[in-house]
């Protein structure tokens, strides 16, 4: 089955590569989940609209990812508010990778793709949490996320 990637799958490609995959794995997993469309013509011509929209979010290139980090590592810690338990400090739901992402850029960071974000567990309580970003195959950056009650 040919298709085209519509963002990053692990092991396979990036958006707007063309694949060959096997019937099962692209009719019941990429497909339905919106990572790749079939590959016809019509749809090939829409590779190049593709690339330019993620061309957009990605991270240009090593010196650029290192930019970057230096900006998320001058933030200090980003607090993020959220409505949760006046005594016990638990959140009414949990904090997401989206989440992270607009608190980021509320506190003057970068605006990050919410996929280069990685929780190290869930985030169901007000404190102090460590947050992976991932800008670049060789970039890690260890964000600090301060999740208080909103007043």
């Amino acid at each position: 089955m040919k298709l085209i990637l519509t963002t990053d799958v692990t092991g396979l490609g990036g958006p707007g590569d063309i694949v060959e995959v096997k019937d099962g794995y692209g009719r019941n997993y990429l497909v339905p989940r919106g990572y790749a469309i079939l590959a016809t013509k019509g749809a090939e011509k829409q590779v190049a609209t593709i690339r330019r929209s993620q061309e957009a979010r990605r991270i240009r290139d090593l010196d650029h990812a290192k930019e970057v980090k230096a900006t998320l590592d001058n933030l200090g810690p980003v607090r993020y508010a959220v409505r949760a338990s006046a005594d016990s400090g638990k959140l009414f739901g949990s904090v997401t990778t989206a989440d992270v992402v607009s608190a980021v850029k509320a506190a003057g960071g970068p605006l990050l793709d919410k996929r280069a974000v990685q929780l190290r567990g869930h985030i169901k309580k007000t404190g102090k949490y460590g947050v992976d970003v991932r800008l670049h195959p060789d970039v890690k950056v260890d964000l600090r996320l301060e999740v208080v009650a909103a007043s």
